[in-house]
């Protein structure tokens, strides 16, 4: 069972700043985002706005990023 809870991408977004994401200057427009941090390597996702995104996907999103749920 996972320990995520479903939540809107610009929640997800907002938690991915707040713990030192950046989004990359490089893509400024469409439906991609990448994002930035020291010690990782670039994070590219599908950001739509106001779309769902599921526990699963979530995990996924954390393994990549260090993304906790307490996070969100």
């Amino acid at each position: 069972m996972s320990h995520w809870p479903s939540s809107k991408a610009r929640k997800v977004l907002k938690a991915l700043l707040r713990i030192g994401w950046r989004d990359d200057v490089r893509i400024s427009e469409g439906s991609h985002r990448q994002l930035v941090r020291e010690g990782y390597p670039r994070f590219t996702w599908a950001f739509h706005d106001g779309e769902e995104i599921g526990p699963h996907m979530l995990a996924r999103i954390a393994k990549q990023t260090g993304l906790k749920p307490e996070d969100l």
